[in-house]
């Protein structure tokens, strides 16, 4: 899939005029490791319709999926047969060597399989996505009544606006954000970075660049916004974040799009949370005019380490999976579907949102997993006060210098 065309692949409302054959398998092993949210979760029971007396399917769906998928992808035979992953995860796989091409499964038994659904790397189809995602604003439309103000487009109007709920004795943290330790920090350092027009690398090569300017201004925006939130915040992954919304602690929030039907929905608050969370597109920040988010696609894998029955019911359940039947009046509203016959619903408006402002994909690039990985292990100190903006920086760039180096990518 040419990630210049995600976008307009994930804006589409296709027919559902595809036709989709029954499982039809008779032997093999299926079991997927992927994440926990709604969608996935609706993918992999669907996958286990396909499950017969001699086809055994399993799912292992947990928010610690990227530290176990390539340990279990990598034994001969391989515990896992797919694993589920999204622009950066696959990455991992890839370099790791423990998926396979699927072009010759695909010619097989997935004629049905619209083009923009294969995620080609290196000329090969090495995933089938379907689904969107990004991360955008989350807000309580009552909230904002109270203290007079419009739903905010920018991080500057999110602070201005936390500032007031905060005067008005409504909420003391009223900001939340999955700025866990690790990855999801990283991950909004990417987002910001992106938003004040950073370039993470130097043109052409794996040489980093983001101790500059934009990096600093990123790091500030970042620490201002943690000003307003709970003071664990670096304890808070995205279950921590949607606890804290569910709770009615929090009333503006940069949010994965896949989770915005839990928050939504009437299970896990009261309905004054419920019933006034709404979803807004993503945040801009500074003058660049680029969104601080980052466009995403979600897909299934087939693990190299297993035997080819095991590969072919692999992926004739996940390919059944992401048919057209799957998209339900329940199933619908989790995320935005690139399956034939998806119709938009409310809680997309964020991720639909983040596609027409022309947000970026995440880089698909080998060496960004080592970039994402020196973040996470240094963002944190800046937002601590052990450091200034400029030293964490030359951390990363450090730390991330020398694991490309290690790796082969700087020479």
């Amino acid at each position: 899939m040419n990630l210049k065309t995600l976008a307009a692949s994930c804006a589409l409302i296709a027919s559902a005029g595809a036709s989709w054959a029954d499982c039809g398998i008779e032997a093999g092993r299926v079991n997927i490791i992927g994440n926990e949210f709604p969608a996935i979760q609706t993918i992999a029971a669907e996958a286990a319709e396909c499950a017969t007396g001699g086809v055994t399917i399993e799912a292992n769906l947990t928010a610690d999926h990227q530290t176990l998928n390539v340990a279990g992808m990598s034994g001969n035979p391989a515990e896992y047969t797919s694993a589920i992953v999204a622009n950066s995860s696959i990455v991992a796989l890839i370099n790791e060597d423990v998926i396979r091409p699927l072009d010759d499964l695909v010619a097989e038994f997935g004629a049905d399989i619209p083009q923009r659904q294969k995620i080609t790397v290196g000329g090969k189809v090495m995933a089938i996505a379907f689904m969107a995602n990004a991360q955008t604003l989350a807000y309580r439309s009552d909230v904002l009544e109270q203290v007079g103000l419009d739903v905010p487009t920018t991080y500057e109007e999110v602070l201005a606006a936390a500032e007031a709920i905060r005067a008005a004795g409504i909420m003391d943290h009223p900001v939340g954000g999955a700025y866990a330790a690790g990855w999801n920090i990283a991950q909004e350092f990417n987002n910001m970075y992106l938003g004040h027009g950073g370039k993470f690398f130097e043109d052409g090569s794996a040489n980093v660049s983001i101790n500059n300017p934009q990096g600093v201004a990123t790091l500030e925006v970042m620490k201002a916004l943690t000003e307003y939130m709970n003071p664990d915040y670096l304890t808070h992954d995205s279950n921590g974040t949607q606890a804290e919304w569910e709770a009615g602690n929090v009333a503006l929030m940069n949010m994965w799009g896949s989770r915005m039907q839990n928050i939504m929905d009437d299970e896990g608050s009261e309905p004054q949370v419920y019933e006034n969370t709404k979803v807004g597109g993503p945040l801009m920040v500074g003058d660049s005019g680029v969104p601080a988010s980052t466009l995403w696609w979600d897909g299934w894998t087939v693990s190299k380490n297993i035997s080819d029955d095991d590969a072919a019911a692999t992926f004739r359940s996940l390919a059944h999976a992401v048919s057209p039947e799957t998209l339900t009046d329940d199933t619908m509203e989790q995320a935005v579907w690139l399956i034939d016959g998806y119709k938009p619903a409310p809680v997309s408006e964020g991720v639909l949102a983040a596609v027409k402002a022309g947000t970026a994909p995440y880089p698909m690039l080998p060496y960004m997993g080592l970039l994402h990985t020196a973040l996470g292990d240094n963002v944190a100190d800046f937002m601590t006060g052990k450091e200034s903006a400029e030293q964490t920086l030359a951390d990363i760039e450090a730390a991330y210098t020398a694991a490309a180096r290690e790796q082969g990518y700087i020479k």
